[in-house]
C-alpha cells in the first residue's frame, strides 16, 4: 500500500467491543506523531458504514468473529487484526478476505506498531502461533518444494540486498523506496533467513555469488 499523498499520516479507525481494549489501541494510535486515528468504534458495523465515506490507511480491529471483519468490501485499507482465532481455514480465509496482520490480543504496543507499518507498506505479518498453524498445513510438501520456497527472494528484497552492497543504512533505503525503516527491518530479516546469513556483510557476498548483486 502507498503512503498517504504529500507525506502526510497513517490515518487509522479502530474497533473493539471491549472498551478497555478500544481505549488501548486509541491510546497506542495517539501515541504515535505518524498516525491519524480517525475514527473508533464499538461495533464493527459503525466501523464498516464509516469507512465507506472515509478515506482510510488502515483499520485496526480487535475481534474474534470473522463475520466481523469481513462484513463486504469497504475500503483499500489494509486490516490488522488482534484475535484469538487460530485455526489455518479461518486464518487462511482472512487473508484472503484483505486482513494483512494477525496478531494475539496480548500483543504488545511495539507489536501492534510494527504490524500497523507492516500492513501499510504491502507486507503481511502474522502472530507465531498463527504462522506455525499455516506451516503445519504444508507438513505433507517434500523437502525439495520448501527449500524451493524458503530460498526465493522476491524482487524488493533483491533491491534491498543492492542497497545493502552499496553501503545504504536503513534510513536511507526507506527514503529511497519510499517505504518505513520498520518494512525495512523486515526485508532485511527476510533476506537474512532465506540466504542463510548472519551479517549484512555475509548476505552481499552470499547475493554477488548467486548472481543477485551485479558486480
Amino acid at each position: 500500500m502507498s503512503k498517504p499523498s504529500g507525506g502526510g499520516a497513517i490515518r487509522i479507525a479502530v474497533a473493539a467491543t471491549s472498551a478497555v481494549r478500544r481505549v488501548g489501541l486509541e491510546s497506542i494510535i495517539r501515541s504515535h506523531a505518524e498516525f491519524q486515528l480517525a475514527g473508533s468504534f464499538g461495533a464493527a458495523a459503525s466501523l464498516a458504514s464509516f469507512a465507506r465515506s472515509t478515506e482510510l490507511d488502515v483499520i485496526v480491529i480487535d475481534s474474534d468473529s470473522i463475520r466481523d471483519v469481513l462484513l463486504e468490501p469497504t475500503s483499500h485499507a489494509a486490516i490488522v487484526l488482534l484475535t484469538e482465532i487460530s485455526d489455518a481455514r479461518s486464518i487462511s480465509h482472512l487473508l484472503r478476505g484483505g486482513v494483512r496482520a494477525i496478531l494475539s490480543r496480548e500483543s504488545v504496543p511495539e507489536e501492534v506498531l510494527s504490524a500497523i507499518y507492516a500492513a501499510h507498506d504491502g507486507l503481511v505479518l502474522l502472530s507465531t502461533a498463527a504462522a506455525e498453524t499455516l506451516a503445519a498445513v504444508y507438513g505433507d510438501q517434500s523437502l525439495e518444494f520448501e527449500a524451493e520456497l524458503s530460498e526465493e527472494i522476491t524482487s524488493r528484497e533483491t533491491d534491498v540486498l543492492r542497497m545493502l552492497a552499496e553501503g545504504l543504512v536503513n534510513k536511507d533505503i526507506a527514503v529511497r523506496l519510499g517505504i518505513s525503516e520498520h518494512t525495512v527491518k523486515f526485508h532485511i530479516s527476510s533476506i537474512l533467513d532465506k540466504l542463510g546469513a548472519s551479517t549484512r556483510t555475509e548476505a552481499v557476498t552470499l547475493g554477488i555469488r548467486r548472481g543477485l548483486i551485479p558486480i
